[in-house]
């Protein structure tokens, strides 16, 4: 069990790294599309690689972080009846969930975007714009990024869900916590 526990923590502290890093992407962004606002409005200029920029760092930000996101339950979730549940029953909610739903996902997006980033790789591509941003083949393939990071997280959120079920809910890593854990209410560790 503390294998499990172990893994785990490694791959949120990975996906936990990866957020803070990439998270930083945002301010580039909101950065470059101020300038793009005021080069445009303020000095009638314009350049097609600045605005090619503010889209591919929004791009690589938010497949980067996908796995961050789902390590903190920042994700979309209509949870009327999972965040009121028991820790077991969440436990048992996510499990199915990652087996049923989360990695075959991930698999189908790895598997369809490995040849679409090759070919991209194979000729260099770069921006469709005249006079845009080179080294698109180089966003393209933070899709297999975002594949494998969601998926390691996934695993991670069931190793989770196993220490949960066999009782052993003090060992899951302190990254990887519910929330409003109500261990202690449910006779374990706080």
């Amino acid at each position: 069990m503390r294998l499990l526990a172990a893994v785990a923590a490694a791959i949120a502290r990975l996906n936990w790294f990866i957020g803070m890093l990439f998270s930083w992407l945002s301010l580039g962004v909101v950065a470059v599309c101020f300038t793009v606002v005021v080069q445009r409005y303020v000095f009638a200029i314009s350049y097609v690689w600045m605005q090619d920029l503010y889209i591919w760092l929004s791009g690589a930000m938010f497949t980067a972080v996908a796995g961050f996101a789902l390590l903190r339950d920042d994700h979309v979730r209509v949870d009327i009846f999972y965040r009121p549940a028991r820790l077991r029953t969440r436990a048992i909610v996510d499990l199915v969930g990652v087996l049923i739903f989360l990695l075959p996902y991930t698999w189908v997006v790895y598997l369809y975007s490995i040849p679409f980033v090759v070919r991209a790789w194979s000729y260099s591509e770069a921006s469709a714009n005249v006079g845009g941003m080179p080294g698109l083949f180089i966003l393209k393939t933070f899709i297999i990024a975002f594949a494998v990071l969601i998926a390691l997280q996934g695993v991670a959120m069931a190793l989770r869900s196993v220490l949960v079920l066999a009782g052993r809910a003090d060992l899951v890593p302190v990254l990887m916590r519910y929330p409003d854990d109500r261990r202690a209410d449910e006779g374990g560790v706080a």
